[in-house]
């Protein structure tokens, strides 16, 4: 139960959106703000509200890059890295249990 109510106070990585970001960054480590946008399929308004409740909490960080031009990329933190696991086992505790 105690599992149950943890992963029940993770308000960021509860969230399905802000989940799935962070397991696409998870192998990867970085990644462009656009091929965020093409795999999860959302508005740059919304991806960019998700991205900052992330970066609130230091799970990633967003910052410019010039490649042909300036892009904004996004890396997850070694913080961030240890959190997504966490949860995971977490996640695999509980289902494990049923």
């Amino acid at each position: 139960m105690e599992t149950i109510r943890e992963l029940a106070r993770n308000h960021v990585l509860g969230n399905p959106m802000r989940l799935a970001i962070m397991l696409y960054l998870l192998p990867r480590g970085r990644v462009l703000f656009r091929d965020l946008l093409k795999v999860l399929e959302v508005t740059p308004g919304n991806l960019d509200s998700h991205l900052r409740a992330l970066e609130r909490t230091g799970y990633v960080e967003v910052y410019k890059v010039i490649v042909d031009r300036p892009r904004t990329a996004v890396r997850i933190t070694e913080k961030g890295v240890e959190e997504t696991r966490r949860f995971l086992r977490m996640l695999k505790t509980v289902l494990n249990g049923l």
